[in-house]
């Protein structure tokens, strides 16, 4: 658990009820540098520095936003740092600099004190929802909350922790349906493509609790023997403690145990893969594409040049935002790979919406910004491609996530970022947060998506809403109500899943 300076941080977040017109102004006053979405994004220690961004303001800062001038030499004699040369620290740098994507990254997956590493649990429903006997959703949705709260009460019986940061996965909501919809599909492609020549192999990455693996694997026991012998399922997991839980499942009883030989779970990211895999596969990514890092980008309004976000932690721990012309290879990369990719699509993007002359004319203007609002660039998902088709070339990937989110911070594709304090969620308006306790989760433009991934595998796919995929392969009279409502394919109207044909 971390220092109680963390729990009294949100304490005095939560004195007053918080509203989304006034949670900014909230953030900025919080005792351990939770931050708001100005510019300068200062600890209540900051105290009289003086505001002369009219007189010193750097080149290439918003116009409309505070910009202390003493930063732009700590930015130049700080050291560039990344998320993979802060994996062994145990503390929260300070006195560094890093691009944005690598702040995201050890933000989220340091393995010391990143959220998904030391903070997240995951809730389990217990016993499976018993939907033919609801009278309706509304009755799913009381029953979900009262065991959401037994849950927590359990946990907090054990150890009472306000910053707990408990969430939910479709997995567990819909167990074992959900999981068994997804077997459908994988035993139905292997066998019209693969079977006998090769074994049913399933890779699947960030396997949260193990429960989709071990849905997975109970149906095709079940349902068909011969597949099953031939079947092999590996996890790819960044987190340690969740891979333990995951070989937990493996033990928790004779019927699970019995799938031991099965399985293999690699602890490690999918990131620092090497290992060439020359056999047919199935890979699973449901949920993660979400917590990929991003880059984030802003254009000149005139000339339309991109220039590269980059976070400075100074010596007190509060974060500063620089933009340079310098874009970095991979963001350049994603930027031409998308530029090719997505000739003809007309995919969101800050200087559309309005003639280069306009924008010209507007940038000319008294107090106008002279750069675009941020698009945050998924330049970890174009990784992810790239090792796909270097390391799995013969994978068809199964993938399902986000087209849209809620409470985004400003900007194009910008992230939701958000913390959870006393059981309440908690949206704030910037992705520059204290590293750890913060689920930065970014929306996944598919058609932007679907491109990339095809020019970089040269494969062909499929994208469909959630619904349409889950009326295909779920048996959908196992979670419907009793007046014919279906949660499952409701409660996911903001996600698609994208698959390789």
């Amino acid at each position: 658990m971390e220092p109680p300076a963390v729990s009294q941080l949100f304490r005095q977040l939560f004195q007053h009820r918080p509203c989304h017109s006034c949670l900014g102004q909230q953030l900025r006053q919080a005792p351990r540098r939770l931050y708001s979405s100005q510019k300068q994004y200062a600890s209540p220690n900051y105290q009289g520095r003086k505001k002369e961004d009219d007189k010193l303001e750097s080149n290439w800062q918003q116009r409309n936003l505070s910009f202390p001038p003493d930063k732009l030499d700590e930015y130049k004699r700080y050291p560039e740092v990344t998320s993979d040369g802060l994996r062994a620290r145990k503390e929260r740098p300070r006195r560094v600099r890093m691009l944005m994507r690598d702040f995201i990254e050890d933000s989220l997956y340091n393995p010391q004190y990143g959220y998904f590493s030391k903070h997240v649990v995951i809730w389990t429903p217990g016993e499976p929802f018993d939907f033919n006997q609801l009278p309706d959703e509304q009755s799913f949705y009381r029953e979900y909350g009262q065991r959401y709260n037994d849950f927590e009460d359990q946990l907090d019986a054990k150890e009472y922790n306000e910053t707990r940061q408990l969430w939910h996965t479709p997995t567990e909501l819909f167990r074992p349906y959900y999981g068994e919809a997804i077997a459908r599909h994988l035993v139905a492609n292997y066998k019209l493509q693969l079977y006998p020549y090769h074994d049913l192999l399933i890779y699947e990455m960030g396997a949260g609790n193990g429960t989709l693996m071990m849905n997975i694997l109970d149906y095709i026991r079940q349902t068909d023997p011969e597949v099953y012998a031939r079947t092999r399922f590996r996890v790819i997991e960044v987190s340690s403690a969740l891979a333990s839980i995951q070989g937990n499942q493996l033990m928790r009883n004779a019927q699970a145990k019995g799938h031991a030989d099965k399985v293999s779970i690699i602890n490690k990211s999918i990131f620092d893969w090497d290992i060439y895999e020359a056999s047919p596969c199935f890979f699973l990514a449901m949920e993660v594409f979400d917590n990929f890092a991003h880059d984030v980008i802003r254009y000149d309004p005139a000339t339309e040049e991109p220039l590269q976000g980059s976070a400075l932690v100074d010596a007190n721990g509060d974060f500063y935002e620089f933009y340079t012309k310098d874009v970095d290879p991979v963001a350049a990369r994603f930027l031409r790979v998308r530029d090719a990719a997505c000739n003809n699509l007309n995919y969101a993007h800050p200087l559309r919406g309005s003639p280069a002359m306009l924008r010209k004319l507007r940038s000319r203007l008294p107090f106008a910004p002279n750069l675009s609002v941020p698009e945050y660039i998924p330049t970890r998902l174009m990784h992810f491609f790239d090792i796909l088709h270097k390391y799995f070339p013969a994978h068809k990937l199964v993938t399902s996530d986000f087209h849209a989110l809620p409470d985004t911070v400003q900007g194009v594709n910008a992230p939701v970022v958000q913390t959870r304090y006393q059981r309440r969620m908690v949206p704030v308006t910037t992705p520059l947060v204290h590293q750890g306790f913060f689920d930065i989760l970014f929306p996944t433009d598919f058609a932007v998506t679907e491109a990339i991934y095809r020019a970089i595998t040269g494969k062909l796919t499929r994208v469909m809403k959630h619904e349409d995929f889950f009326k295909r392969w779920a048996y959908v009279e196992d979670t419907q109500t009793r007046n014919g409502e279906n949660p499952l394919l409701s409660w996911y109207k903001n996600a698609s899943v994208m698959i390789t044909v």
